[in-house]
């Protein structure tokens, strides 16, 4: 069955991993679980077609895991935390396959990633269906909560410093009550 287009389909470099994509990748998720074993993993080593077949996947599915094509594998159902137990199986490290995945060597996507990752721009939705929305009045009336306005800073400040002010008076006063009741002997005791 072909997967129905979704609104969020056109995000760029992004596979969501929805229900229905949940459901197509099942084969898949359930084989990169299965390395979780140290006897699955030796088995799948010592004959990686043969060992994928067991898991009843499409032949698109079972070219991905064999070519290590991750973007693909994504595509096709899988979840990225499954397929980095197939990383795992081939000694790589997380870093590695999303370097793959991106298309960059391991240092510069390390080097991207420290400067703060990629630039949103061009990597939102192509629509703009997925752009937040001012909600109005009427959207309100519909049932959904409507959000508290925002204070201003200088009103925040003003509420910060008596929130502040009455915490330390608070303090001043349980120190003051500690020093005028002294505890009984028996009180002592116990502690």
């Amino acid at each position: 069955m072909a997967r129905r287009e979704q609104a969020y389909d056109d995000i760029p470099g992004t596979f969501v991993f929805d229900a229905e994509r949940a459901r197509e990748g099942y084969p898949i998720n359930t084989f990169c679980m299965s390395l979780m074993k140290d006897e699955n993993r030796k088995a799948f080593k010592a004959d990686e077609a043969g060992y994928i077949k067991q898991f009843h996947m499409t032949p698109d599915q079972e070219k991905a895991i064999l070519t290590r094509d991750y973007n693909r594998m994504l595509e096709l159902g899988a979840n990225i935390y499954f397929t980095a137990k197939l990383g795992a199986t081939d000694g790589h490290s997380f870093q590695h396959l999303a370097a793959v995945m991106t298309g960059n060597t391991q240092q510069a996507y390390a080097d991207m990633m420290l400067a703060g990752g990629r630039n949103v721009d061009k990597n939102r939705s192509t629509t703009g269906m997925n752009t937040p929305v001012s909600l109005s009045d009427d959207v309100f009336a519909a049932g959904a909560a409507k959000p508290k306005a925002k204070a201003k800073p200088a009103a925040k400040a003003k509420v910060a410093k008596a929130g502040a002010a009455k915490a330390k008076s608070k303090t001043k006063a349980k120190a003051s009550a500690k020093k005028s009741s002294p505890k009984s002997k028996s009180s002592k005791k116990r502690k």
